[in-house]
């Protein structure tokens, strides 16, 4: 049966969908090889069933883009049962799926679906990793990402002071943005190692290179040991990852550009990544991305998610990294890690009452139901976009 009325979804219909877009300026701005950061944006959903549970999700991407498509969700979603994920999940995609496989909608079904879980995990009084079959760890390793070009300051200076923070904070790697030119790439690059020492480093283009540029780059620092190679080329390049990662020593890791299993199935099956990085917020939510997950796993690829938004999404991808298998397994495996943005970002843990943080680098699942998070409403009026 297909209906969403009787007793077992009576009160656990929705009821409302609420649009937050918040915006902070920053103290400074920031850049990485593609676009200038002078504030910080978030999208967030909040859903409300009739007995009121409330379940809130994020998207990433433009606010005003994602907030109106999840606005024209809405009359999709209102008086359905919230705990059926995976049939919202289709009803959405479907609905604009002539018109929207990529991009602004996927991140709008992406923060709906992320609600939705937190409300399932929410009513069964479960942190939703339970209610996905794990945890198979109750800890994961988080690398920081930051090390951006700065508008004021010598950039090898600012990086290495970064850098020593984040290995005096007990991070056991860390990720620099590179995209500035080859020789400048090569030289920050080399300066990092040095500074670092044997921490883990990777490296992010922000697909700044062509396949050429990116094969020259990934030889020149070839025996830096770094941990992957990120995005290279452009996303719709796939025969240009396919080239770096046959010329490149280290992994080529890729995806967070991509959208839904239908996007990322191109990057396996053409054996173009080794590690792929969906993202909660964007490629589909927590149903799609373990979809995703699962499929690299048969490829023999690892995923790290890739996460850049307020404690939703990392708490949403924590959720999701608890329950992802080693790959390949093994008594000594590469599991896999979180994505820990430290770039300034006001909204991040303002608009929670307990951020969830690293010890030593390291975080621990939220053992509360859901997400395992509480809003604070006050900070988000106080952010709330003009």
């Amino acid at each position: 049966m297909t209906s969403t009325s009787g007793a077992s979804t009576a009160g656990h219909r929705i009821r409302s969908v609420t649009v937050h877009r918040l915006e902070a300026t920053l103290s400074q701005a920031f850049a990485y090889s593609q676009a200038w950061y002078a504030a910080r944006t978030a999208c967030l959903v909040e859903i409300m069933t009739e007995d009121g549970v409330v379940g809130w999700g994020e998207a990433f991407g433009p606010a005003r883009i994602a907030g109106a498509t999840i606005e024209w969700f809405t009359p999709l979603l209102v008086g359905q049962d919230a705990l059926a994920t995976e049939a919202s999940w289709q009803r959405l995609y479907n609905a604009l799926r002539d018109h929207g496989q990529k991009g602004g909608a996927i991140e709008a079904l992406s923060a709906i679906d992320i609600a939705l879980w937190d409300i399932r995990g929410k009513i069964a009084q479960l942190p939703i990793h339970r209610l996905l079959g794990g945890p198979i760890r109750s800890q994961v390793r988080a690398y920081a990402t930051g090390l951006y070009r700065r508008s004021a300051g010598r950039h090898e200076t600012y990086l290495r002071e970064e850098a020593a923070r984040y290995a005096a904070e007990g991070f056991s790697a860390m990720k620099l943005k590179t995209g500035w030119g080859l020789a400048e790439d090569v030289a920050l690059t080399t300066a990092l190692r040095d500074e670092i020492g044997c921490v883990g480093l990777m490296v992010d283009a922000n697909h700044a290179y062509d396949a050429r540029t990116a094969i020259q780059f990934a030889q020149r620092v070839a025996d830096l040991d770094l941990l992957w190679f990120e995005e290279p080329v452009t996303p719709e390049d796939i025969e240009g990852y396919v080239e770096v990662r046959r010329a490149a020593s280290m992994p080529i890791a890729g995806g967070e550009a991509e959208f839904t299993r239908w996007g990322h199935r191109h990057l396996l099956t053409r054996r173009a990544v080794d590690i792929v990085q969906p993202d909660v917020a964007a490629a589909g939510g927590i149903s799609e991305c373990k979809k995703i997950a699962d499929m690299a796993t048969a490829f023999g690829v690892r995923c790290n998610p890739h996460v850049w938004g307020t404690q939703i999404s990392l708490a949403a991808a924590l959720q999701l990294l608890a329950v992802l298998p080693d790959t390949p397994p093994s008594l000594n495996p590469l599991q896999p890690m979180l994505e820990l943005d430290r770039t300034e970002h006001p909204i991040r843990d303002a608009i929670v009452q307990q951020p969830i943080v690293h010890e030593r680098g390291t975080m621990t699942l939220p053992a509360a139901p859901g997400l395992g998070l509480e809003i604070d409403r006050d900070a988000l009026r106080h952010f709330s976009a003009r």
